[in-house]
């Protein structure tokens, strides 16, 4: 049988109410549901198919056909998530809308119901008014056991209920792994979440949050899928969190404890995920529920730890919005009734803390297994501490914060009992009404069964360390606690073995006797070797509680320690040999430590550093060596990974050129029937559907559309000149008759308007009357009403009068207060005006003295000033005479020099510049700056005095250090091998020692004489000769200009590679050289 011809949607929609319309709703629904699985729906716009789906969307719900709208709607799902992803979300929620309307309405029937049935039920009815129960009534709870109530939900409202519960998981479903779909889906999870708590449907609630762990394992599986939801993403990151602490809370609500512990694993797989953190308010919340959690799991350190992190994040919170950094809608309520909640459970949930372990097990070293480590840890991470939380460290943090300054009074004093003092005959006495006001408070109650096993355990351990043995009568009456709480003696024993069994305590039981017997035996274990022992047990760090003198297992375990210190003290006091041998030990390595302290620390750094060197290059090669493992793991996991991809892929693409392949057959073929159809061309036999052409078979039909199109055209412009025919007729009639119409209008108007008119007037008559009638009545009102005035003023006048006398005592005290006040202002402001005159006269006192006294100062330093400066200048006038002196002393000397010298040398004579003495000359006088000690001319002069003669080492010395004239005439200069000509720089006069030059030792040989030189001094004589010299006779005196005076050079007996020339010709006189000075080697030229 060949398929059914295709559609339009608006034909099926047509004929879908047309259905409805005779009461063939199934019908309809079917043709409906046919229609959107149709393959042929994929190319129908959606703007025609959404009328569609919206039609069988309320169908399904009325019909209640779940299935059939599920099918239907991943039909639509698939078409338009590609193009229009609004008519998906509307469908969707037209769907949950409709279906939670019928469960209201169902709700609504029930109720109805119910009252109807309980209304038949009156008293009216009842046939005998002692009988409470009809036969029929306890048959129906003899075989049901529900009530009427229970009975009429389950046969109208559950159906629905179910009916709601499976269209929340079809379009959950349906919207999962779409990130375009993602809003609507955790709108929708919400919504599901509610009707959970709302109906308390706790199987639903769980399979919803299973379905939702499904959903995000699968949303990362399927990541690289188009329009895959993205985890990385921190919006869609913090929609899932948002979702999963609604889920959360819902599951508290509802009491579902596993649920809400699986809800708080997904929160923190999440957090671990978000790069974003996560708002306080929100981890307010998720704290506060594993609070709750861990309080009905009945683990009590967790459940303190997590009231210590509520307590940690309220207290960040608080810093934040004080200080401005943080919004007050992102975090908790921090005002200081919460935080003062927060410390008092955290206190309370810590003393709550079980020092002995309530669990069921086989023995203490249980707790220590594998299993139980993984589940402290994972609880660990669930809080986001990095190490397992302990009874101490919970107080120790409590301590360092100050919660118990913060907490309530009562609490404060419960700590002090259980954790501070030592009082094992009243505790339960001290405690019980700390534990009545506990009680009292219904969010506290729950703590009352963990601090009586804290109590009791506190209660053995301080008994023990007073006793070794008490009566069983004695303890139960110690064991005292307020009625509702208190424990009985089966309780109490109970309570004794299970600390034995666990280890915690040492304790025997004489259930003849009655008595308990603490175990004092030498040899016990250290963990049993007192009751007081916290090993094993919730005080693994230590135990808190008071201990007043050592047992006898300690006694004997530090027995050695005790006699070797009794040992060691006799020694002391005995043996004075014994101190001075230790003393002398003693201050030996002390000795030995401090001469070998640098050494050893010096060794310790170099092996320290050899040390850190060896980690360091183990560290290193450790590392290399695990990334080339890693490197080569990745390698071979990367080509696995790739040679598994491209099989994959290879397989992939076959099946898909198959499919392809068939799909492009079929289609082809179907295309061809459908043209054939169309055309009502079936005369053709099936044999030519093969072999007929698609592009004639189009031609053929684009053929006959231009026919029916050409027809449609005709026909169209026929109707529309009747239509216009039509109209134009039907305005010429109308004309005719528009003058009477507007007539007859004109006249209902103005009866209308005279009707609106009188009665108006009338109105206004009526209420006029009304008035005046209300007057005249009130009028007579008015003297009773000024009698009564009159009356009530003359009562209150005596009131009046004494009131304002009142208030003029009043006002006249507070006057003479206001002046009191005033003038002791005035006085008060006077004392401190003066305080602040004589402050600052003294001030000014103070400064005027100080100033006087820098003046002084100034002065005295001016005086001794001008007291240093005469002195310095009689010193310079002093100086000025001996240089005087002694340059007129230089050039008497000079002067019979050159006289002996031109009467010895055969040689021209040279013309002599006339030097003028230093002291008429305009150039300053020579400074002896090298003290008062005479120069060598001074000793020569003074030898030459007394009739000596100068020493033939010391012949002559030129006169270098005169200094000449400025006014004079320049002196002539003699051209030599290293000296510029006349233009070139003065001779500098260097601290050389005043030796001669070879033009004087020249000019003082006689002239050509042979006689051989004078022996030449050795040039250490020499240097030291200068030393003397110059140490006598201070630095050489320069001009003004910084120069020494340009002196005249001779010549002397010496060659230019400075040795003394023999049998040399007398040297020329030289001419004075003028204009330019020209190096030696270019002379020539």
């Amino acid at each position: 049988m060949p398929p059914p011809p295709h559609q339009k949607p608006e034909n099926v929609l047509k004929r879908a109410q047309e259905l409805i319309g005779v009461n063939q709703a199934p019908a309809a629904l079917t043709l409906l549901h046919e229609h959107i699985t149709s393959k042929r729906s994929r190319n129908v716009p959606i703007t025609s198919l959404e009328p569609v789906m919206v039609l069988l969307v309320e169908l399904s719900v009325e019909q209640k056909k779940g299935k059939l709208a599920k099918d239907a709607l991943y039909q639509y799902k698939n078409i338009a998530q590609n193009t229009n992803v609004a008519t998906i979300e509307l469908v969707l929620k037209k769907f949950i809308e409709l279906a939670a309307a019928k469960v209201t309405a169902a709700q609504q029937k029930a109720d109805e119901v119910q009252s109807s049935i309980e209304a038949t039920a009156g008293t009216d009815n009842v046939e005998d008014l002692e009988a409470s129960e009809t036969p029929e009534s306890i048959l129906l709870a003899t075989v049901s056991g529900e009530q009427s109530k229970d009975r009429t939900d389950r046969a109208i409202v559950t159906p629905w209920l179910k009916f709601l519960w499976e269209a929340y998981r079809t379009v959950l479903d349906i919207l999962r792994n779409n990130a375009r779909l993602e809003l609507l889906y955790q709108g929708t999870a919400m919504q599901a979440f509610d009707f959970c708590l709302k109906y308390t449907r706790k199987t639903e609630f769980r399979r919803l949050c299973e379905l939702l762990r499904n959903h995000v394992q699968t949303a990362a599986k399927y990541s690289a899928q188009m329009h895959a939801i993205n985890l990385n993403d921190p919006d869609t990151l913090q929609r899932h969190l948002e979702t999963r602490f609604q889920q959360l809370n819902v599951a508290v609500e509802l009491e579902l404890w596993q649920e809400a512990f699986r809800s708080v694993e997904d929160i923190h797989t999440l957090l671990n995920l978000s790069k974003r953190p996560a708002k306080n308010v929100m981890m307010a919340n998720y704290y506060e529920k594993l609070t709750r959690i861990f309080l009905v799991g009945e683990n009590y350190l967790f459940h303190a730890a997590a009231w210590a992190r509520y307590y940690n994040l309220l207290r960040q919170s608080a810093a934040l919005v004080a200080t401005g950094q943080g919004k007050k809608a992102d975090n908790p309520p921090t005002s200081e009734a919460d935080l003062q909640r927060a410390a008092t459970f955290v206190i309370l949930s810590a003393l709550s803390i079980p020092v002995i372990s309530t669990s069921r097990s086989r023995g203490a070293m249980v707790d220590f297994d594998e299993a139980r480590k993984n589940k402290n840890s994972r609880l660990t991470h669930l809080l986001g501490m990095a190490s397992a939380p302990s009874r101490a460290g919970l107080f120790r943090d409590a301590l360092s914060k100050s919660l118990l300054r913060r907490a309530r009074p009562q609490i404060r004093e419960l700590y002090q009992i259980l954790e501070v003092d030592f009082h094992p005959l009243s505790i339960c006495q001290k405690i019980s009404p700390i534990l009545a006001q506990i009680g009292a408070d219904e969010e506290m109650q729950k703590y009352i069964l963990p601090l009586q096993q804290v109590i009791l355990t506190r209660l053995f351990q301080q008994l023990s360390q007073v006793y070794e043995t008490v009566d069983l009568e004695f303890v139960e009456s110690l064991a005292q606690f307020p009625e509702p709480f208190q424990v009985t003696r089966a309780t109490i024993e109970k309570f004794i073995m299970n600390g034995n069994k666990k280890g915690d305590l040492a304790i025997r039981m004489d259930h003849a006797t009655g008595v308990l017997s603490f175990d004092a035996d030498v040899f016990s274990s250290a963990k049993a070797a007192h009751a007081g022992s916290g090993s094993g047990s919730a005080e693994a760090e230590g135990g808190s509680v008071q201990r007043l003198q050592s047992t006898p297992s300690q006694i004997v375990r530090s027995q050695l320690t005790r006699l070797a210190e009794a040992l060691y003290t006799t020694c002391r006091y005995i043996d004075p040999s014994f101190n001075e041998e230790r003393i002398r030990a003693r201050d030996a390595a002390l000795a030995r430590a401090k001469a070998g302290t640098e050494k050893e620390h010096l060794e310790i750094l170099a092996r320290k550093e050899i040390i850190q060197k060896r980690k360091d290059k183990l560290s290193e090669a450790q590392a290399a060596r695990d990334k080339e493992i890693a490197r080569k793991k990745a390698l071979q996991e990367q080509a696995l990974q790739q040679a598994e991809t491209l099989r994959l892929a290879e397989e992939q693409k076959i099946r898909e050129q198959k499919r392809m392949q068939n799909e492009r057959e079929q289609i082809k073929r179907k295309e061809v029937e459908s043209m054939l159809k169309d055309m009502k061309l079936e005369d053709l036999g099936g044999e030519d559907l093969d072999n007929l052409d698609s592009n004639k078979i189009r031609m053929i039909k684009l053929q006959q559309l231009e026919r029916e199109k050409n027809s449609i055209a005709e026909k169209l412009r026929v109707t529309g000149k009747r239509l216009d025919h039509l109209e134009r007729a039907f305005r010429k009639e109308e004309t005719k008759k528009l003058p009477e119409d507007y007539a007859a209008q004109r006249k209902r108007d103005l009866a209308a308007y005279e009707l609106i008119k009188k009665q108006t007037l009338r109105d206004s008559e009526i209420k006029h009357k009304e008035d005046v009638e209300l007057k005249h009545r009130l009028a007579r009102l008015v003297p009773l009403y000024e009698s009564f005035r009159n009356n009530l003023h003359e009562r209150r006048r005596d009131e009046f009068e004494k009131r304002r006398r009142d208030a003029e005592r009043e006002l006249e005290k507070q006057v003479n207060a206001r002046r009191k006040a005033y003038r002791e202002k005035k006085i008060q402001e006077k004392r401190e005006h003066e305080e602040k005159e004589r402050a600052l006269r003294e001030a000014e006192e103070r400064a005027e003295r100080e100033k006087e006294e820098e003046r002084k100062r100034q002065e005295a330093r001016r005086e001794e000033m001008q007291r240093l400066k005469e002195e310095k200048e009689m010193e310079r006038e002093k100086m000025k005479e001996l240089a005087a002196r002694q340059a007129q002393r230089e050039e008497e000397a000079m002067a019979r020099r050159k006289a002996e010298r031109a009467a010895a040398t055969a040689g021209p004579v040279r013309r002599e510049t006339p030097v003028e003495p230093s002291s008429s000359g305009g150039a300053p006088p020579r400074l002896a700056l090298a003290g008062n000690k005479p120069t060598w001319r001074e000793r020569e002069a003074a030898r030459i005095a007394a009739g000596g003669a100068p020493a033939a080492s010391e012949a002559a010395p030129p006169a270098r250090a005169s200094i000449p004239d400025r006014t004079a005439s320049p002196m002539e200069r003699t051209d030599s091998n290293d000296r510029p000509a006349a233009g070139g720089p003065p001779r500098l006069n260097l601290t050389s020692g005043n030796k001669p030059s070879w033009r004087e030792r020249e000019q003082g040989k006689p002239a050509g004489s042979n006689m051989p030189p004078a022996p030449e001094r050795s040039e250490r004589s020499e240097r030291s000769e200068r030393t003397e010299r110059t140490e006598r006779s201070g630095p050489p005196l320069r001009a003004a200009s910084g120069r020494g005076a340009p002196m005249e050079r001779g010549e002397s007996g010496r060659d230019e590679n400075g040795r003394e020339a023999k049998d040399a010709p007398p040297a020329e006189p030289l001419k004075p050289s003028a204009g330019k000075w020209v190096p030696r080697f270019k002379r020539g030229e």
